[in-house]
């Protein structure tokens, strides 16, 4: 009950009670205990991959939540959410008894989200910001957590994935969608995807083409406890004629 206590009054929070982010890279002197990503992090440029209409004639959001099993009733949180393609659309998915929390770590982004959501009175939805290397989540409140097109821009994979893992319910699973290029290129390959989800102690379970997204879908749930900070081995991305990711040495 506490929890769910939690959660609700999180939902009735305003968008414009979060504080302003520092989007600026690690300064050398940083003394986090996450290692680095070992490959580039793409830039933010856009806060939307392709336009609503282009995507909804290719079925894509549809089609993903299917992939990741969204039903009514669930409470899903969308990070990067951007202009709220999926969080319109989820909200439609989930129902009036189901949750969405919708987040991006840029404010003006989150504010005018926040205002499309006042606007088309979408009271199962609540718009809030995050931290580039913590959504700070709820604990254990959500079904399915989607990052549509961004993964590649986590400046902190590491520190951001080891924080996101409390927030699942003991079944939710984490929903990633991007392109099979390299992350400088606005992509993920999926070798270092899983290689990075598996270094926290994620279990990838799924995994499908999803040319209507441009790229592929890969679904992951937590596995055994989570490792200590310091234990976790960065992964190295793979350099050319390397089948796949490995841990760097």
């Amino acid at each position: 009950m506490i929890r769910k206590a939690a959660f609700a009054l999180l939902l009735l929070l305003p968008a414009c009670e979060s504080a302003p982010v520092e989007l600026a890279n690690r300064q050398d002197d940083d003394k986090s205990e996450f290692p680095a990503a070992d490959r580039p992090v793409a830039s933010i440029v856009s806060p939307r991959w392709s336009t609503e209409e282009a995507r909804d004639r290719l079925n894509e959001a549809s089609t993903v939540m299917n992939k990741a099993g969204i039903a009514r009733g669930m409470t899903v949180a969308d990070i990067g959410a951007g202009e709220g393609y999926y969080t319109i659309r989820l909200a439609q998915r989930v129902g009036a008894k189901g949750r969405v929390l919708a987040e991006d770590i840029v404010p003006a982004v989150r504010d005018t989200l926040a205002q499309r959501v006042t606007r088309e009175r979408l009271d199962n939805v609540s718009v809030r910001l995050g931290e580039p290397a913590d959504p700070k989540l709820p604990a254990a409140s959500f079904d399915r957590v989607l990052m549509v097109h961004m993964y590649h821009e986590i400046q902190s994979p590491y520190e951001f994935l080891w924080n996101l893992r409390p927030s699942l319910k003991p079944d939710g699973a984490v929903v990633v969608v991007d392109a099979n290029r390299e992350t400088r290129n606005h992509g993920t390959p999926p070798a270092l995807l899983q290689c990075e989800f598996a270094a926290v102690g994620y279990v990838q379970v799924e995994r499908q083409a999803m040319p209507s997204a441009g790229g592929y879908i890969a679904l992951f749930r937590p596995q055994g406890p989570r490792p200590d900070p310091s234990a976790i081995v960065p992964c190295r991305a793979p350099r050319p004629n390397e089948p796949k990711a490995t841990p760097a040495p």
